[in-house]
Parts: structure tokens; C-alpha cells; sequence
């Protein structure tokens, strides 16, 4: 059942898990089954067996009442959870039990119950979908299309079980948009042109979104998308007619010629600003929101550079004229620990 559907192999396994009846409490299940299907063929049957008008009405009331005590026994015979898992790739599935508990629906119960097994995923990290794709890999070449990603944890039961393909495509965004994403994520592209040997609609570091009805996209390794954004960005040096000589040309460059000893004749590119430092104040109401706007704006053009090293640092001031209880203090004194802040502290006045 768990590796077929009907006559042909079950493709969608990683979305499985199965209720499982308690063998103590499937005689009384049955019981109550039994009496109400009694019940309600002597209801069917009330003109065979001849019923008085007051007889339909107590077969009715006993036949309702059989009901609920079915639909009561149900989740109480039902009380156990069968989750198929696969640690490793190399080894053969494993079957996991757990029992539920509760007073909500049973559907409720076993997506609790796998949340806190960790067992269904409701949200993945960037950075844990980039350590799946190395690992296993799931890599196809270069790069991997989103339609084969969520392919894939649909289907292997090494793969984290995901609640459903937009926490996939969440995942999927987070990365983009980290900061630092050549060492820890991806980047992400339209397309794939194979005849310019290039990505398409190339996006990293930055902000995006994807379109849970498209899943056209492709995930593309770190490393080869830092190499085509390098070689885009780099000037293109073209010649001047005359041997020996070039006019090198750069957005916001003024041109320049090389004579034939190597050395510039126009100085103007060696004058171009090599520094960049800027402070702003955020809105601590929205400071995710601003974080991100500077993030896409401002950081992902200078990181762009070739040999570009960015540095970025937030400062805190907070002025509290009523005073920091002591449990704030407590609270935001070991996360700054824990953020690993330089520096961090509480003064009075």
C-alpha cells in the first residue's frame, strides 16, 4: 500500500504517514459499528418488519445515539501514528510509532504530534535546503529546476518532510536574500540560455518571490553564479584602430589609452573612489523591512565587485526614561551573547 497505488508504484512516498488502530480498542470499535448498522437495517426494513410510527422514532433516537458513540471511538481506537523514515539514503526505510493524544480531530492530532517529532516541516531555513542539496546532493550540474526540488522531497524519505511545495519556495527565497549567500546559500535564475552558456533572469542577495503556480525557475549553485555576475560586470576592453593601444570602457569611467610600455596614458581610471561608508538610522518598528530595502539597494551592488570586502555593523541606542526592568535587562543581555555581539551593555545615568 505504502509502495504502490493500486497496480503502479507510488511516486509521492515522502507524503505519507498512516493511522494505525489500537488493538485493545478495535473489539469496542467494532461494537459500536455493529450496533448501528443493526439499528439502521431495522430502520430500512421498517415496512417488512411492519414498525408502528413510535417504533421508526426509537429505532431513529438508538441508531443516532449508536452514531455518536461510534464517531467517539473512532479517534480512541486510532490512537497510533506510523511514520516511514529514512536517515540515510543507503539504508532501507525505517517505521516509526507514536501515539496521539488530545482532544482535537485526528488530523489535528498527527500534524501536531509529527511537528514536535520533527517529522513535518513548516518552515526550512535557506541555509538547510543549501546543506540538502550538497549532502545528498540534489544537484543536476550547475543547477537544479524548483519543479525537480520539490520532485524530489515528494518523493525520497531522506528528504525532510515538507508541509507542503511553499514551504519549499519559502526556502527557496530565504536564501536568495541572504547576505551571505556565496558561502551558505544559492542563487536562483529564470533560465538556463545554452547557447550564450549563461543564467537568465539571475537574482542573489537580494529580495525575491516565486510564484507557487510557476515553477519554471532553476537553483543555482553559489560558486557559478558569482562567476558570471564577475565576468557581466567586469569592463570590456576594446581597440582604438591604432596597434599597440586599447580604450578600456567602464559605466562611469572615463576612457583611457594603454601606450605599449604597459602604463596608462590617462590617469582617470586610478582616480576612481575605492571606499564607501554610509550610516543611516532605522525605523525599529521596520527594521526588517529597511534592513532588506539597504540589503537589495546599497549592499548587493558593492558586493558585487570583484574583490569587493563589504563590511556591515548595526548599532543599537536605546533611551529608556522609565528605567529597564530587570527581566528585559536578563532577556536582551544573553541574547546580545548569544547574537555574539562586540559589545553590548546597560548604563545608568
Amino acid at each position: 500500500m505504502w509502495e504502490t497505488r493500486g497496480n503502479a508504484q507510488r511516486y509521492c512516498r515522502n507524503t505519507l504517514v498512516f493511522l494505525a488502530v489500537d488493538k485493545t480498542r478495535l473489539q469496542d470499535l467494532d461494537d459500536a459499528i455493529c450496533t448501528y448498522l443493526a439499528w439502521e437495517s431495522i430502520i430500512n426494513d421498517r415496512e417488512r418488519l411492519d414498525l408502528t410510527p413510535n417504533q421508526v422514532r426509537e429505532s431513529e433516537t438508538q441508531r443516532d445515539g449508536t452514531d455518536g458513540v461510534v464517531k467517539a471511538r473512532i479517534p480512541e481506537a486510532y490512537q497510533w501514528l506510523l511514520v516511514p523514515v529514512q536517515p540515510d539514503a543507503k539504508k532501507p526505510i525505517e517505521w516509526k510509532a507514536y501515539r496521539l493524544t488530545g482532544q482535537e480531530s485526528l488530523a489535528a492530532r498527527a500534524s501536531k504530534r509529527l511537528k514536535n517529532e520533527e517529522q513535518l516541516i513548516a518552515k526550512l531555513a535557506g541555509t538547510n535546503l543549501r546543506l540538502d542539496l550538497d549532502k545528498i546532493p540534489l544537484w543536476r550540474g550547475d543547477h537544479v529546476a524548483v519543479k525537480q526540488l520539490a520532485d524530489d522531497f515528494a518523493q525520497f524519505c531522506y528528504l525532510p518532510r515538507l508541509k507542503d511545495t511553499d514551504v519549499l519556495l519559502g526556502a527557496i527565497q530565504n536564501g536568495v536574500s541572504a547576505m551571505l549567500w556565496r558561502n551558505d546559500t544559492f542563487a536562483y535564475a529564470d533560465s538556463y540560455d545554452d547557447d550564450a552558456k549563461r543564467y537568465r533572469g539571475l537574482v542573489c542577495g537580494r529580495q525575491m518571490s516565486i510564484m507557487s503556480s510557476s515553477m519554471s525557475g532553476l537553483v543555482v549553485r553559489a560558486d557559478v553564479a558569482e562567476k558570471q555576475i564577475v565576468a557581466e560586470s567586469a569592463p570590456k576592453p576594446t581597440t582604438n584602430g591604432s596597434p599597440g593601444s586599447t580604450i578600456t570602457t567602464a559605466a562611469g569611467d572615463v576612457s583611457g589609452s594603454v601606450s605599449d610600455t604597459g602604463k596608462p596614458d590617462n590617469p582617470a581610471k586610478a582616480n576612481l573612489p575605492k571606499r564607501f561608508y554610509g550610516t543611516v538610522s532605522l525605523d525599529p518598528a521596520r527594521t526588517g523591512r529597511d534592513a532588506g530595502r539597504i540589503a537589495e539597494e546599497i549592499i548587493t551592488h558593492l558586493v558585487a565587485l570583484n574583490g569587493a570586502e563589504v563590511k556591515v555593523t548595526l548599532e543599537i541606542e536605546a533611551d529608556i526614561p522609565s528605567g529597564v526592568p530587570d527581566n528585559v535587562v536578563r532577556t536582551v543581555t544573553e541574547n546580545s551573547r548569544t547574537l555574539k555581539f562586540t559589545s553590548h551593555g546597560f548604563e545608568k545615568e
